[in-house]
């Protein structure tokens, strides 16, 4: 239940990051939340007034290293967005009482392989809270948007969401280089990599629960990647990716039911490089494919302006506002929602109910 602190959802900040430094700007500027704490990594954001670390005036709410201090303060909800999840820390939040909101994993917890999804639920049912995974891609624009479509149809044969992104636009270097392997030799980028098999589980339990909302009864998820080589060298923000490494990636996960490919999810990554002629060519973007009775299509960017001369740095920032802000405006539905894994497809929609800008 909301906090008691004039009826406002309490919630705590863990990471600030490109994502998390969004989320906690949404929090602070969200009237129906309140921030009650930040957990950070480094010991130089160790004390340091979370207003100040949002580039803002002080707000009297300090950041930690300490997951004790997480973990024994008031909250309802805690904010998750590290790059890379522990499994150990959010059980731990989760039995301490505090729901939780990621957009790091747990799309369909539920659907998801090995231990960690017991754990995950013992850890719920301890603390009577919630998890939910939210995000960009894979999250809303891979599922909201194919449940919103299959609205206007009598049936559906298939759908498909493709990605398509030029990663040398972003800096987020050690994402690109080390977590995505572009960069590395063509023979060691396999889905089976530990950091690429990480990200593709998560395009997985993402397949599983589209296919799962519109009951197209899938029997399996299959992966597939294709890598291709730089042709020259590239220039990313300093760092040089070299020609004969990876330089693009084409993904596809497939949901079959009988055989009958019910469910596509398809990425085509780059980074400088121009993919080959027989790789697909979707829209800089993402764009959503209903094929049924009728079909139906959408396409979608996210930039920071449509009308504005903005810098290109403002639009990359753009998708991260956009995770930000999909997890921000979705804490007040997760922490009334029922104890156990809560997904996408379970939340009524999530729509930013305070819209007009307010001034920082």
């Amino acid at each position: 239940m909301p906090g008691a602190a004039e009826g406002k959802t309490r919630v705590i900040q863990w990471a600030t990051g490109a994502v998390g430094i969004e989320a906690l700007r949404g929090i602070l500027d969200h009237p129906d939340l309140e921030l009650a704490g930040v957990r950070v990594y480094s010991s130089d954001k160790h004390g340091v007034d979370a207003g100040v670390l949002a580039g803002r005036s002080a707000v009297g709410v300090t950041a930690t290293t300490s997951l004790d201090e997480v973990l024994q303060s008031d909250a309802d909800c805690v904010l998750y967005t590290p790059r890379s999840p522990s499994i150990d820390d959010v059980c731990a939040l989760l039995a301490s009482g505090k729901n939780v909101v990621t957009t790091s994993f747990g799309f369909h917890t539920a659907r998801s392989d090995g231990p960690d999804k017991d754990r995950l639920r013992k850890a719920c049912e301890a603390g009577g809270t919630s998890l939910h995974g939210t995000g960009l891609n894979p999250g809303n624009l891979g599922v909201v948007l194919p449940l919103a479509l299959s609205g206007l149809t009598r049936d559906i044969t298939n759908v498909k969401v493709q990605e398509r992104a030029d990663w040398s636009v972003y800096e987020s270097l050690d994402i690109t280089f080390d977590q995505m392997k572009f960069g590395s030799p063509v023979g060691e980028v396999t889905p089976e990599c530990k950091s690429l098999k990480f990200t593709s589980d998560l395009f997985r339990e993402q397949v599983w629960l589209v296919g799962d909302a519109l009951g197209l009864d899938l029997d399996e998820v299959v992966t597939d990647l294709q890598v291709i080589p730089a042709s020259v060298d590239h220039e990313v923000f300093g760092r040089t990716l070299k020609a004969g490494t990876v330089a693009g990636q084409w993904w596809r996960w497939t949901g079959r039911s009988a055989g009958h490919i019910r469910v596509e999810v398809e990425a085509v990554w780059t980074v400088g490089e121009r993919p080959p002629s027989n790789w697909p060519a979707p829209q800089h973007g993402w764009t959503i494919t209903l094929e049924g009775t009728p079909s139906a299509q959408a396409h979608i960017v996210t930039l920071a302006s449509f009308v504005r001369d903005v810098s290109l740095a403002e639009h990359v920032n753009a998708a991260s506002v956009a995770t930000a802000s999909q997890a921000v405006n979705s804490v007040p539905a997760v922490v009334a929602a029922p104890p156990g894994f809560v997904t996408i497809a379970d939340l009524p929609l999530i729509r930013n109910r305070h819209a007009v800008a307010r001034a920082t």
